[in-house]
């Protein structure tokens, strides 16, 4: 797809969803919209088996939601249009397929708030370049998942403390307390992104999605029914062409070679 605001297009079996909207991605229900599409597109798509979510602009993942927008919008709109976002972002991490937030910039607001919907955060490895949920210098809370999906990640008090004093972090900061998975220099970030997902497009593509799957819905029910939600999806595993070449090779001693299917 190819919006105004938002883009797909592929890197083999990668997806990559690129986003350029003024000068720091702030986003707006036109903006959503089309990411919301774009999160369809992969969903639908058998050509795309992992996703990328990066930015088109220098120096910016996202800034967050649009802030002239908001002031100027009446109560209703903007609790719509809060809804809009999450129920977005949900689609996304229900999604069978791993997300993997490229944050090539500065990541705060909103913008942490895409990022925390997906499954992976990897971002440069630059002091400069800040992240965090800075809502309560404009007197509101993180409204697009931040306060719930920020402590379910890392320590609680960890992420409370973020929200209310609204401090930002540095990338290697970032890294220590777990906020992202990895962080790479500015001359290879793009290499290192796309080979981390061009090896899992490349492998058990079904497992790798239904493993997000145990782990997204299963962390959020009480154990019992987690073990049966991930006996469901293992026993529908077993059946897969991925599974019996990955245990054939195994037994054959040779390296599986993996279909996605």
């Amino acid at each position: 797809m190819q919006g105004k605001y938002v883009s797909v297009r592929p890197e083999g079996k990668v997806g990559v969803i690129e986003i350029a909207k003024g000068k720091a991605n702030t986003y707006d229900l036109e903006m959503m919209r089309e990411f919301n599409a774009a999160v369809d597109e992969i969903r639908f798509s058998d050509d795309y088996r992992v996703a990328v979510i990066t930015s088109k602009l220098p120096g910016f993942f996202s800034a967050g939601a649009d802030i002239e927008m908001l002031k100027r919008s009446e109560p209703d709109y903007k609790a719509m249009f809060c809804l809009h976002c999450q129920e977005t972002l949900t689609k996304l991490e229900a999604t069978p397929k791993v997300f993997i937030a490229a944050l090539n910039g500065h990541c705060v607001g909103g913008g942490l708030e895409i990022a925390l919907s997906a499954d992976l955060r990897m971002m440069v490895d630059d002091p400069k370049f800040k992240i965090g949920l800075p809502e309560v210098t404009l007197g509101v809370l993180p409204g697009t998942g931040g306060t719930q999906r920020l402590p379910r990640l890392i320590n609680k008090s960890i992420a409370l403390d973020m929200m209310i004093t609204g401090r930002t972090l540095t990338p290697r900061e970032a890294l220590q307390i777990g906020l992202v998975n990895y962080v790479y220099p500015a001359d290879t970030f793009w290499t290192n992104v796309l080979e981390y997902a061009t090896k899992l497009a490349n492998g058990p593509a079904r497992a790798v999605g239904l493993i997000k799957r145990s782990v997204t819905e299963g962390l959020e029910q009480p154990l019992s029914a987690g073990l049966a939600l991930e006996r469901e999806l293992q026993n529908r595993l077993f059946i897969t062409q991925d599974a019996k070449e990955g245990l054939a090779a195994f037994v054959e001693k040779r390296k599986p070679s993996f279909a996605g299917r």
